[in-house]
């Protein structure tokens, strides 16, 4: 364990001797990260489509439903807030809205025990909701402190009262939607970590939907895939397995959050 500017830092295990004392020291191994998506992963919803209740008689009219392009739901959210503003709804009857939809089963004690753990463990989200939602419901629940970063779309309230929300970023991927590819955020994180001096022993990813399999494939055999039982992700892993795609990360599907629990506190171990 190293001290730098008064913060623990974990560096990959190394051995010093110094010959003039026989002085031999172990430096503490590396930490685990751990990636969550959010909706349908840490909560048991959309938090995109949660917002709805706050429109009129709870539903969105035809022609902004219809309004949707493929691969451009960033920005098809930003239509439906400005729909809300239109019709009255203001910000904290939003964010009192979003403060209500439930977390996943057992993932409120999942992220207790990784807040409990930040010596042993970093945990960031990656996900294709916005900061506002997020902030609100960790905020919420009181479960802030267990996250050390959120990427996701940009989201804020202008002079109007309206809440406007901007994609993430730009990328190369052919296989994600224009505003957030997770693999490039994923390799872009560590690769900015470990810049700084900060490597992982282990990636435990967990998820659930299409936009998961990407960063899947730059994982490695020392680390964890955990894909939502029943639901997309899952199903391309077996897909990809039957079809013989090279994907070297350990496949650990789960239900809840104590499963998950679980297979941290093993990697921790190591």
């Amino acid at each position: 364990m190293l001290y730098v500017d008064g913060h623990c830092r974990y560096i990959q295990p190394v051995c010093i001797f110094r010959e003039e004392d026989s002085v031999y020291l172990e430096l503490a191994k590396m930490k685990t990260l751990v990636v969550f998506d959010f909706d349908h992963t840490l909560v048991d919803d959309n938090s995109d489509t949660w917002v709805i209740r706050c429109a009129p008689e709870q539903s969105l009219p035809a022609w902004l439903k219809n309004s949707y392009e493929k691969g451009r739901w960033t920005e098809y959210m930003g239509r439906v807030l400005s729909y809300l503003r239109d019709q009255s709804v203001q910000p904290d009857t939003i964010r009192s809205v979003m403060e209500t939809i439930p977390f996943t089963d057992g993932m409120v004690e999942l992220l207790t025990f990784i807040s409990q753990s930040k010596s042993e463990i970093d945990c960031i989200i990656v996900s294709d909701s916005n900061t506002l939602f997020i902030d609100w419901i960790l905020q919420a629940r009181g479960l802030k402190n267990a996250i050390d970063s959120v990427f996701t779309n940009p989201a804020s309230v202008n002079n109007e009262g309206c809440i406007g929300v901007q994609c993430f970023h730009s990328h190369q991927c052919d296989h994600c939607p224009v505003n957030l590819c997770k693999q490039k955020v994923l390799s872009d994180f560590t690769e900015n970590q470990a810049n700084s001096g900060i490597h992982y022993q282990a990636v435990c990813y967990v998820g659930d939907g299409g936009n998961d399999f990407c960063p899947v494939k730059v994982l490695k055999e020392t680390d964890l895939v955990m894909p939502r039982k029943g639901y997309t992700l899952e199903k391309l892993l077996l897909k990809a397995s039957s079809e013989n795609v090279a994907l070297k990360p350990q496949v650990v599907p789960w239900s809840n959050g104590n499963e998950i629990l679980e297979q941290l506190q093993k990697l921790v171990q190591q």
